[in-house]
């Protein structure tokens, strides 16, 4: 049984994760900013601990990691203000790997997107521009570390029902994949050593998921 912390609990995607972990036997630990989500999470097997990763410093994060064997963030600002954007999905995310690292758990899942990249080549102009930098920033800052990480890198997401395949991909295009299926992506890495250092692109496909992670 692994202790898997997994930031952002309540979102689309760890909602999902959630019931697979629990149901393989891990304790899961969702971190949530809103008490009103503990019922949620609790019925999709999770251990709902309250906590804005937003207010929290590193050293206090490092506390709430603490006793765990690997985090998933799957936290993100949802929109809004760029500032805000900056503030979770950029300057959190690099002080939960910061907190993770000095709190001894070296396994860290980052789930972030297909296009996230320094040249991603959204305009400036852009709502979405905020967020492509604040993922950027972040995927670059935990490519630096020495945590056993793994970036899960989806296309676009849907709310289809998972087909458990899918198609590694390197490069942004039409494509997209169920949410579903990203968690279960998520699920198999934190239990396969060959991921730790890569990053998982990924569309709807035809390949068995472990199939499809073995080949990497």
């Amino acid at each position: 049984m692994a202790r898997i912390a997994v930031i952002g609990g309540h979102g689309k995607v760890a909602l999902r994760l959630e019931p697979l972990l629990a149901g393989r036997g891990d304790f899961v630990s969702a971190v949530i900013r809103n008490r009103d989500q503990t019922t949620e999470v609790t019925t999709a097997g999770a251990h709902p601990v309250v906590a804005d990763v937003e207010q929290l410093d590193t050293e206090q994060l490092a506390e709430l990691l603490h006793g765990h064997d690997a985090v998933v963030w799957s936290a993100g600002a949802g929109g809004g203000s760029p500032a805000h954007t900056y503030a979770v999905d950029r300057d959190a995310a690099i002080r939960s790997m910061d907190a993770a690292a000095n709190a001894g758990v070296q396994r860290y899942v980052m789930v972030s997107y297909l296009g996230a990249r320094k040249e991603h080549g959204i305009s400036p102009d852009h709502a979405f521009f905020p967020y492509a930098e604040a993922k950027a920033a972040a995927d670059e800052y935990l490519r630096g570390t020495s945590l056993e990480w793994t970036i899960v890198a989806p296309s676009t997401l849907t709310l289809n029902p998972g087909s458990g395949r899918i198609q590694l991909a390197d490069h942004t295009g039409p494509g997209n994949v169920s949410r579903d299926d990203v968690a279960a992506v998520v699920a198999a890495v934190l239990e396969m050593p060959n991921t730790v250092g890569k990053f998982i692109g990924f569309n709807q496909g035809e390949t068995l998921i472990t199939d499809a992670l073995a080949s990497l």
